[in-house]
């Protein structure tokens, strides 16, 4: 009840006028809920790495706050304003508490049994890693402890991992805390998502079906007159059409034609060009002067508006693949087809944490973030995608 305190305070401590006062009360009711409403939305977001613990709790604070003063709005509810922003300011105090106390320990080190997987994730840097040798090699620091549980672990290092847990110490299967870390899901199976199915969750898919079409809908006339203008801007800065139009995979593994705005000079291709031409590389000579601007701010993807409201796409969710790239990393990468089960996005989890990329080593690792996000599907996920999106977009960053 920390964030009612303030309530109580400028009431001179007494707990029977808060009580019998409509506004205390409702006043003491909403900053309880801000706190508690703060505190699941940073725990849900800690989940996902990436945006650091405080920026988690000044995102979940403002989205707190904001939906504690559009509830106050739409109901029409009485409160105080003194108590309601001293309260508020005891929810933002406590928040920052707990993710002050919730950082990782400096210098934690992360013991590893022995095993190929184990170096495969001492690799990853920012992480003080140490092997252990044998059984009896108890670590001295404290941290916890990783092993792949999948193997068949000797009697010696059984018994040992048994005496880890007994001690108190954490025991981490070694894909689990990759996934932690990096944001990837390496699906070796095709049963490896949360429900055991290759199929998301059916409700969230239609809540945020419907989501996208209401934003959609919402956007749609603010977007048209930018359209207008951005048109003229192409048509004067070089000759072809306004729009760029690709068939490319989608959800359930149906092409369609995904609508942007043209940023590259048209060149034609057939047979292998085909598949070099539906590349973007680096510095690419194709790209026009305002195509350079459109990309950097993403202004050239806003015209996908019209496939969202077709049900072609989602404003999140993985990129779709033009058909030459897609069939290509099909007969290349195991599970590829896998990332169709979820309708592919304006933007995605691999966008955010990695950008364009078009070469098979870096699709490889494309496909283990989009693993990821099919495996957490949910508004938790997008909410987190959404944010660091718009972080992007200020810094400009993973554009070609």
């Amino acid at each position: 009840m920390a964030a009612s305190t303030p309530s109580l305070l400028l009431a001179g401590g007494d707990v029977e006028f808060v009580l019998s006062d409509p506004n205390a009360l409702v006043t003491a009711l909403l900053s309880f809920g801000a706190l508690v409403l703060a505190v699941v939305l940073f725990r849900r977001a800690e989940a996902f790495p990436g945006l650091g613990v405080m920026f988690n709790v000044l995102w979940a604070l403002s989205l707190s706050i904001f939906i504690t003063l559009i509830a106050i709005l739409a109901l029409r509810l009485d409160y105080s304003r003194l108590t309601l922003a001293t309260s508020l300011f005891s929810v933002s105090g406590c928040l920052l508490l707990i993710g002050f106390f919730n950082r990782n320990p400096a210098g934690q080190v992360f013991h590893l049994v022995p095993s190929d997987t184990t170096e495969q994730l001492a690799r990853v840097p920012g992480i003080s890693w140490k092997m252990l040798k044998q059984p009896t090699d108890w670590p001295r620091e404290d941290g916890p402890i990783v092993a792949d549980l999948r193997l068949d672990l000797t009697d010696d290092w059984e018994r040992a991992l048994a005496d880890f847990v007994l001690s108190g110490r954490q025991v981490y299967h070694v894909k689990q805390l990759q996934e932690m870390l990096t944001g990837r899901v390496q699906i070796e199976h095709p049963s490896e998502n949360s429900f055991g199915t290759l199929a998301p969750s059916e409700t969230y898919a239609a809540l945020k079906r419907a989501f996208d079409i209401v934003f959609a809908l919402v956007l749609l006339p603010f977007l048209l007159p930018l359209f207008a203008t951005v048109a003229v801007l192409i048509k004067f800065d070089s000759a072809g059409p306004v729009f760029f139009r690709q068939t490319r995979i989608g959800y359930r593994g149906q092409p369609f034609r995904v609508i942007k705005f043209r940023t590259m000079v048209e060149r034609p291709a057939d047979g292998e060009e085909c598949r070099e031409s539906a590349k973007t590389l680096t510095g690419d000579s194709r790209i026009t002067r305002l195509g350079r601007f459109l990309r950097r701010s993403r202004i050239d993807e806003l015209p996908q508006v019209f496939n969202v409201l077709r049900g072609h796409m989602s404003w999140i969710g993985p990129r779709p693949e033009a058909v030459p790239l897609s069939e290509w990393y099909t007969a290349e990468l195991p599970y590829y087809r896998y990332r169709h089960v979820v309708r592919p996005g304006i933007t995605g989890w691999a966008q955010v944490n990695q950008g364009h990329v078009t070469e098979l080593d870096e699709v490889l690792d494309k496909l283990h973030f989009d693993f990821y996000y099919i495996k957490h599907f949910s508004a938790w996920i997008d909410i987190t995608i959404l944010v660091r999106t718009i972080l992007t977009l200020l810094s400009g960053s993973g554009a070609r």
